[in-house]
């Protein structure tokens, strides 16, 4: 890989965790890895253009059909493609069809732009973590083989363990929080080639260990608030992110602030 390279626009293609969630601003929208990426590149590259075609909640499936095609025709200079883990989550999954949605994704968007960038998604550590790990396991061997078939890049994540930090996600346990998207943003940065100006894979301070009562009323919430909404939606083959629009859906210059 080329140091210090030059980039000069970036489509990001995915569901929530290329979205933003749960890095969370003020005026209720989210930011994530992706802006903090897209802003650091427009901060060195006049007239940089990015947009955003991630959606959350999106199978691989409907990142296919709405997000692909789309993304190949802006041909930038850099695609990353994030997807699948939805699909894993699901109580019944082919994993053969995501492997092969997977890879009509690859096909479309490598040759479209100069530098594909895939990932190995992180996943928090936990039980619910454990019963989901083969699925997605495989779904990242998969993913390497077509990186190395398209000369994509892949930025390992998953292989990350402080991205397995509790610490690193929000209270859904879903979705990583404001720490966690800043240290992929330096995590893509550097797979692309450009100067580090951190180790994203830096532990933490030790953690000081919650007490009992506290872990099983944080599990009682979580259950509440999170947990209770995601299974009704899923009996109901409904979804976070029906009807709602890509954050950015233009490939348009990016103003920094």
């Amino acid at each position: 890989m080329e140091m210090n390279a030059e980039y000069t626009s970036f489509v990001a293609v995915g569901d929530s965790f290329t979205e933003g969630m749960s890095d969370l601003l003020p005026d209720g929208s989210y930011r994530g890895w992706a802006d903090l990426l897209a802003a650091r590149l427009a901060a060195r590259t006049p007239g940089f253009r990015y947009a955003n075609l991630a959606v959350r909640g999106k199978l691989i499936g409907q990142i296919v059909e709405e997000q692909a095609g789309v993304a190949a025709a802006m041909r930038p200079d850099v695609i990353t493609l994030v997807g699948g883990v939805n699909d894993t989550l699901r109580p019944k999954v082919d994993m053969g069809r995501v492997r092969g949605l997977f890879e009509e994704a690859v096909e479309r968007l490598a040759p479209a732009c100069d530098r594909l960038v895939l990932m190995r998604s992180p996943g928090r550590d936990g039980p619910v973590m454990e019963r989901f790990r083969p699925r997605m396991e495989e779904l990242f061997r998969y993913v390497d083989e077509l990186a190395a078939r398209h000369g994509a890049l892949v930025v390992d994540l998953y292989g990350a363990p402080v991205l397995g930090d509790r610490r690193m996600w929000d209270a859904d346990r879903l979705h990583l929080t404001a720490e966690g998207h800043r240290r992929v943003a330096e995590a893509v940065w550097q797979a692309l080639g450009l100067a580090p100006e951190e180790d994203w894979r830096a532990e933490p301070a030790p953690a000081v260990p919650a007490r009992w009562p506290a872990r099983r009323l944080d599990d009682l919430r979580f259950a509440r608030r999170h947990l209770g909404p995601w299974v009704v939606r899923r009996a109901t083959g409904r979804s976070s992110g029906d009807g709602r629009p890509a954050k950015r859906p233009e490939l348009l210059p990016y103003e920094t602030s």
